[in-house]
C-alpha cells in the first residue's frame, strides 16, 4: 500500500503592508504628541528668562509647568468619553487646536499670572490629543499591523526630548522666551489642516464620528465619576511634584497625597457599581493581557520619567554644560532608540511581547548600570555607548507594549483603553519623578555630585528591574493570532 500524501504546509500569510493612507494618518496624528512633547522640554529650559521678564517669584513661576501638568492630569480621563460622544476626529483637532490657541496666548503673556492661566489652556488641548490619537491609529491599522503603525510614531518622538532642549537654548539665547509658545502655533495649524485631510472618522463607540457614535448611556458624562477622579488624580500628581522640594512628610505632599488616593478610591467604589459606563472602565483591568500592560506602563513610567529628569541634570550639573548641549549628549539614545524601533515593531507584529520586552528591559538595565559609576569618573565613551543601549531597550519595550495594551480590548474600546493607559503612565511617571527627586536631593547633602548622581542612578536601575514583574506575565502567545 502507498502511504497517504500530505498536503503541503501552507506558508506563513505574510504581515499586511502599511497602506499609503494609514501611514499619511499615523504621521499627522503624531505631530500632535510631538507638539505636547517639545512644548515640556522647551519650556524647562527657559524659565529663567521669563522670570527675569515678568518678574514674577520662583514660586509662583513653577505654576506654568505645574499648572500644565495638573490639567493634563485632570483632562485626560476624559478622553473615552469625549471620543465616545463627539467623535475621535471632531475632538482630536479640537484639542490640537486648544493646545495651539493656549500657545499663541502663552506667547503674549504680560504676567505670570496670565501665562499660568494660558498654560492650563495648553493643558486641557495638550492632555487629550495622545489618547485620542492613539486610538485612532488603533481604529486604523487594525489587529495585525498594531507593531509595525506604533514603531512609525514612535520614531518622531523619541527626538522630542532631544530638540526640546536644543531648541528651548536657541531660541532663549538668539530670540526671545515667547518663541518657545509661538513656535507651536504654524505647527498646530498645519497638523489641523492635514487632520482634516487624511485623518478618519469612525462610526460607533471608540471611534465614533458622526451618527450612531455609541448609545445614550455611553454618550452621557459621568460627572459623578469626573468629580472623583479628575481632582484625584490632580492632587496625586500635585502631591508627588511637590515631594522633590519640601520632603514626603511636608504637609504641601501629605495632604494632596492623602485627598487624592481617597477621591481616587471613592472613583473606585464608584465605577465598580457602573461599569462599563464609567469614565474608566474597570473591568478593562479584569482582562490579564490589559492589566498586565498597563501595570507595566505604569512602572515604565516611572523608570522612563525619572531618568529624562536626572540625565539632563546629570551633564548640565556634574560635567557643566549648557542645557543646549545637554541636550546634544542625549542624542546617542534617540538615534539607537530610532533605529532599533524599525526592527522591533516588525518584529511586534510577528511574536508574542513577551520575549521582545524582556529583552527590552534587560538591555535598558545594562544601560543604565555605568550611570551608577559616574561617581568614579566613568570614561566619556563608556556613557555614549550606554545611553546607546539604554535607546534600543527603550525601542524594545514601547512598540510591543503598545501593542499589546491594544491587542487585549475590543476595536469599540479603544478610545477608552487609551484614557486609562495613559492617565496610568502619567501617575507612575510623577511617582518616579517624585522619588528620585528626593533621592537626589538627599544624596546631594551627603556626598559630592558625581557620587549622588551615581548612588541615584541605581534607583532607576531599581524602577527599571520592577518592570520585569509585569513583564514576565505578558502572553506567551500573541492575542491578535488567537482571534484571527
Amino acid at each position: 500500500m502507498t502511504a497517504p500524501s500530505r498536503a503541503p504546509a501552507a506558508p506563513a500569510a505574510a504581515p499586511e503592508r502599511l497602506d499609503p493612507a494609514l501611514l499619511k494618518t499615523s504621521f499627522v496624528l503624531v505631530l500632535g504628541p510631538i507638539l505636547a512633547l517639545l512644548d515640556t522640554t522647551i519650556v524647562g529650559v527657559g524659565l529663567d528668562a521669563v522670570a527675569r521678564d515678568l518678574g514674577g517669584p520662583v514660586t509662583t513661576l513653577q505654576w506654568v509647568s505645574a499648572g500644565y501638568l495638573l490639567a493634563i492630569s485632570m483632562v485626560m480621563p476624559l478622553a473615552g468619553w469625549a471620543s465616545d460622544r463627539f467623535g475621535a476626529r471632531t475632538m482630536w483637532m479640537t484639542s490640537v487646536a486648544l493646545f495651539t490657541a493656549g500657545s499663541a496666548l502663552c506667547g503674549l503673556a504680560w504676567s505670570a499670572g496670565s501665562l499660568i492661566a494660558f498654560r492650563v489652556l495648553q493643558g486641557i488641548g495638550g492632555g487629550l490629543i495622545q489618547p485620542i490619537g492613539q486610538s485612532i491609529v488603533v481604529r486604523a491599522a487594525g489587529p495585525k499591523r498594531l507593531g509595525r503603525v506604533f514603531g512609525v510614531t514612535v520614531l518622531p518622538l523619541t527626538f522630542a526630548p532631544v530638540l526640546g532642549p536644543v531648541l528651548g537654548g536657541l531660541m532663549v539665547e538668539r530670540l526671545d522666551w515667547r518663541w518657545m509658545f509661538l513656535v507651536n502655533v504654524p505647527l498646530g495649524l498645519l497638523a489641523l489642516l492635514l487632520a482634516a485631510r487624511y485623518v478618519p472618522a469612525f462610526a460607533g463607540a471608540g471611534g465614533g464620528d458622526g451618527a450612531g457614535a455609541g448609545d445614550g448611556a455611553e454618550r452621557r458624562l459621568d460627572v459623578r465619576g469626573l468629580a472623583l477622579l479628575s481632582p484625584g488624580l490632580a492632587a496625586v500628581v500635585y502631591g508627588f511634584s511637590e515631594v522633590g522640594t519640601a520632603g514626603f512628610g511636608a504637609a504641601r505632599v501629605i495632604v494632596p497625597l492623602a485627598a487624592g488616593t481617597a477621591l481616587l478610591a471613592g472613583y473606585g467604589a464608584h465605577a465598580l457599581r457602573r461599569r462599563g459606563t464609567a469614565l474608566i472602565d474597570l473591568g478593562l483591568f479584569a482582562r490579564r493581557g490589559f492589566a498586565v500592560a498597563t501595570a507595566n506602563s505604569f512602572l515604565q513610567g516611572a523608570a522612563l520619567y525619572s531618568s529624562m529628569l536626572l540625565l539632563p541634570l546629570y551633564y548640565q550639573q556634574v560635567e557643566h554644560v549648557s542645557a543646549l548641549d545637554a541636550g546634544l549628549l542625549l542624542a546617542p539614545q534617540a538615534l539607537a532608540t530610532a533605529v532599533v524601533t524599525l526592527v522591533a515593531s516588525r518584529l511586534a507584529d510577528r511574536t508574542a511581547p513577551r520575549p521582545l520586552i524582556l529583552t527590552g528591559i534587560a538591555v535598558t538595565l545594562a544601560g543604565t548600570v555605568a550611570f551608577t559609576q559616574v561617581g568614579l569618573h566613568v570614561a566619556g565613551w563608556l556613557l555614549v555607548l550606554s545611553l546607546m543601549l539604554r535607546g534600543a531597550g527603550l525601542a524594545m519595550v514601547m512598540a510591543p507594549g503598545m501593542a499589546a495594551v491594544y491587542a487585549s480590548v475590543r476595536p469599540d474600546e479603544t478610545a477608552r483603553a487609551a484614557g486609562a493607559v495613559n492617565t496610568v503612565n502619567r501617575v507612575g511617571g510623577s511617582l518616579g519623578t517624585a522619588v528620585l527627586a528626593v533621592v537626589l536631593q538627599r544624596s546631594l547633602g551627603h556626598h559630592a555630585p558625581a557620587a549622588a548622581y551615581g548612588a541615584t542612578f541605581w534607583w532607576v536601575v531599581g524602577l527599571s528591574a520592577l518592570t520585569l514583574i509585569p513583564a514576565f506575565f505578558y502572553p506567551s502567545r500573541d492575542p491578535r493570532k488567537e482571534r484571527a
